[in-house]
């Protein structure tokens, strides 16, 4: 770490450009760990956004091999890199990734708007290590593998957006309209509309949607590639989605009334999230 960060006084809450400087990370390091979880974060009482407790800044520093050890857990690989990872061509990494064995954590659009994907190292170096994985790694692909990938299979796009809901689902915290902002987040906004059809209702979804992942101008070809990334597209998991929008939107509901005119919200018990989004909160506590 350089010496001349000048710290904030304890007891503050940072903003994530400021923490960012503070740990050492940049701000694409930063946002990946607190999506995973490895930083703390608050609401931030000006309203919007997070911010980072001094105290979670002193804790992370206080660890050992910092910033090392923090650097190592959100350091990212592409395809080629990744394939070194493992000790595999690049080649049979790929099919690997195609199958789902392994799942990215984010990706970009280069220069001729193709998508690279990017996999955390820790994971892949887990992967590697374990033995129930070898089949992967060495020796011919199952036949019914091999057929799938004939068939064109590909599940990267599919398993990044079911870990990026993951991450959704965190930020969202307990507030159960942001709950079912997260899951509206990747469907299209013309089903957002049918499963919620009260304006009033939609319109209060609408203030708590994330910020969206996007590249390019509006309308530009790398805006359409990445919302094809972003946007679910297979039947059963647009089903999946809607399904899991429906019963949050309905827990939200009962929980805080969208407001309208001459109404007034009514709190009501708590209800236990179901599907997708009930498995990704009990998998990431």
């Amino acid at each position: 770490m350089s010496g001349n960060i000048v710290t904030a006084p304890p007891g503050t809450a940072l903003t994530p450009s400021r923490a960012a400087r503070e740990l050492g990370l940049k701000r694409g390091e930063f946002d990946l760990a607190v999506n995973l979880g490895r930083i703390r974060t608050v609401p931030d009482d000006g309203g919007g956004g997070r911010r980072v407790p001094r105290v979670e800044i002193d804790r992370l520093r206080q660890g050992d091999d910092f910033p090392g050890s923090l650097l190592e857990r959100v350091e990212t690989v592409g395809t080629t890199e990744a394939a070194k990872v493992v000790d595999v061509p690049v080649g049979r990494f790929t099919r690997i990734a195609r199958l789902g064995a392994v799942v990215p954590v984010n990706f970009y659009l280069n220069r001729y708007r193709a998508v690279v994907w990017l996999y955390l190292a820790e994971e892949l170096r887990q992967f590697a290590t374990d033995e129930n994985n070898a089949s992967w790694l060495s020796g011919p692909t199952p036949p019914a593998l091999r057929e799938q990938l004939r068939e064109g299979v590909d599940l990267r796009a599919r398993n990044w957006r079911v870990r990026h809901l993951g991450f959704l689902v965190r930020q969202a915290g307990d507030h159960p309209w942001a709950q079912a902002a997260a899951v509206a987040a990747l469907l299209d906004p013309a089903q957002v509309a049918e499963i919620v059809p009260d304006p009033y209702e939609r319109a209060h979804l609408t203030r708590f949607l994330p910020k969206p992942v996007t590249y390019g101008a509006p309308g530009s070809a790398a805006a359409r590639v990445a919302e094809r990334i972003v946007r679910a597209t297979d039947a059963d998991e647009i089903g999946w989605l809607r399904a899991d929008l429906t019963a949050a939107v309905s827990t939200a509901r009962g929980k805080e009334p969208a407001a309208r005119p001459g109404s007034a919200p009514e709190p009501a018990e708590a209800e236990r999230p179901r599907g997708l989004r009930g498995w990704l909160r009990r998998r990431n506590p």
